[in-house]
Order: C-alpha cells, then structure tokens, then sequence
C-alpha cells in the first residue's frame, strides 16, 4: 500500500476492526458506557478513518476509543500504548525544526508524520485527560501541540508521568530524542 492510496484491503480493515474491538473490551474504563456495535458501525462508514487509525496501530499507538462527542455524534480515539509509539520517535517538532538543522537530522517531524497520517496531535489538556485513563509515559515522553507564541520563539512542549504526577516541560524544537514520539487523536 503506498500513502497515497489511504484505502485497506478487506482483510486489513477485518484485522484492524477485531485489533480495535478487543483492545475496546479489554480497556472499558475508557469509555464507560459505550458500545463496540455502535463504534464499529461507525468506523465502517468512514473508511478513510480506518486508514488513519490502521497507520495509528502500525506505528504502535494503540489507538482506542476515550469518549464521544454528544454534540457531533464522533467517537474520539487517542494512541494508547503505554510509551510513547515506537514508531513515532526520534522526531523533532515541525518541519521548520528540521529544516534547522545544520547537521544529524531526524528522518521526519511530529506535524509532518501527524499530517500524513490524518491525526492530530494531542493537546496538553488532551494529554491530562488521557492519564486519567492510566499510566503513560512512564519512562517516555510525547510531543504535544505547542501552542503558537511558544513555538514562534523556538520552543515545543512535551509531557510525561513521573513520580504519579503529570508533567509538562519545554525544549528546542528541533531537538529529537529516542524516548520522546508524540501522540494522536482521531475524530470518528
């Protein structure tokens, strides 16, 4: 499958759908109150949704549902592994950050890979409220969606749970580091 063609195969969306149906049932504190049925038939009525969530999952994510929006009916997903995806780090912030370095530059950037894989990036608060949910980033950390005035003087935020509290802290953006990738989020 190359990226421009953002359609799975019926067998890559079967195995996408049975992946995302046990992890819905293993993690029912996620989503209180809502049913798989509901989320499936969903999900099959926007297929280019499952391409995003199938690149979330091959990444590492472990994209699962964390709530609904009663007012535009959506279903919203957020990465889910306990780290930070493995296939999403040693990334630096943006592509402005990249194209910054003079030498020993990452393969890609947060707001690149994100927006090839149609997510967006979680929000600081979008963070806080997924740690509600468990215990992530434990001994990683993730990139989150730095707002404007920060990164217009070269800096990007990042959050992390250590010490049973969650932490957000400030670096380069064109810094990149094996332990820190960043996580998503996906309206269905």
């Amino acid at each position: 499958m190359t990226k421009s063609n953002k359609e799975l195969s019926q067998e890559q969306r079967e195995e996408l759908l049975r992946t995302l149906e046990a992890r819905f049932a293993k993690n029912m504190n996620r989503h209180n109150g809502l049913e798989w049925a509901n989320v499936q038939a969903k999900l099959e009525a926007n297929t280019e949704k499952l391409w995003s969530l199938h690149e979330m999952e091959v990444t590492d994510g472990e994209p699962d549902v964390v709530g609904h929006d009663n007012k535009t009916g959506e279903y919203i997903f957020y990465d889910c592994s306990a780290e930070s995806p493995k296939g999403r780090r040693s990334v630096c912030y943006d592509r402005e950050a990249l194209e910054s370095r003079k030498k020993f530059k990452p393969e890609n950037s947060v707001m690149d890979m994100a927006t090839a894989m149609g997510i967006e990036l979680l929000t600081e608060e979008d963070y806080r409220e997924l740690q509600k949910l468990g215990n992530f980033d434990m001994k990683t950390s993730s990139w989150v969606l730095t707002p404007a005035n920060i990164r217009k003087l070269g800096g990007a935020i990042f959050c992390d749970r250590r010490y049973d509290t969650v932490f957000m802290y400030h670096n380069g953006a064109e810094s990149y580091y094996g332990a820190r990738g960043f996580r998503g989020s996906l309206r269905v």
